[in-house]
């Protein structure tokens, strides 16, 4: 698959086949995607890959303790709540995605099912748990701008294997739990996690596409010559 293939063709996987990923392929994808850029080519990044028993115990827990209403306990600044034409564009996606799957405004049971599913990892065979070394925790945001690439550089590569990700800050919302259970060692930082795994082709919410600005909507050119 040519990278312009791969960039235009990727999108956010939300439900997967039960089929196991092999360990070989996954270590493909993780040596791809480690040749992302990094500032100063620190490479501040730890890639924690979890599947089977570790990863239906960070299910459970993270699970168990969002019914119970023990509230998230995440390890980098939460965004808050959005507003103005962020907020639009969350209710977008979620329109696309409540309407792939037939779950109505005033359906709360199969709702609160869809949120579970992101502390459930969406059910994927692997989850990579995305995190960066504590000891740049005091240098500002840099390290946390090095982990995006290096995450996008994860799903995009998985996608040129027949992969399919979504980035997944639900799945590390309950941080104690995870660190539990991948067994991450105190010196590092949680950022996030990737739900992984191959395609369901008939989960419908699989097909969305969420939408994009044009290029002259998000650009200025400066100094060119029209």
């Amino acid at each position: 698959m040519e990278l312009k293939q791969a960039m235009q063709e990727r999108r956010s996987i939300r439900g997967f086949k039960k089929d196991p990923v092999p360990r070989a392929l996954l270590e493909e994808v993780i040596a791809l995607a480690n040749r992302a850029p990094s500032s100063m080519n620190t490479q501040p990044w730890h890639l924690h890959v979890l599947t089977g028993e570790p990863l239906e115990k960070v299910r459970e827990g993270n699970s168990t303790r969002m019914l119970q209403g023990v509230p998230p306990v995440r390890e980098i600044s939460d965004h808050g709540a959005y507003a103005g034409v962020h907020r639009d564009r969350q209710v977008g996606i979620a329109k696309q995605l409540f309407a792939a799957m037939g779950i109505e405004r005033d359906d709360k049971e199969r709702r609160q099912d869809w949120v579970m599913r992101g502390f459930r990892q969406f059910d994927a065979p692997v989850s990579i748990v995305v995190c960066f070394d504590k000891s740049l925790d005091d240098n500002g945001t840099i390290a946390h701008f090095d982990l995006g690439a290096v995450t996008y550089g994860l799903v995009l590569a998985a996608w040129s294997k027949g992969l399919g990700c979504v980035i997944n800050g639900q799945g590390i919302m309950q941080s104690p739990v995870v660190r539990e259970h991948a067994q991450i060692p105190d010196d590092q930082v949680i950022m996030t996690c990737v739900a992984m795994g191959w395609p369901d082709e008939d989960f419908s919410a699989n097909a969305v596409v969420s939408t994009r600005r044009p290029v002259e909507e998000v650009t200025r050119f400066v100094g060119f010559d029209d």
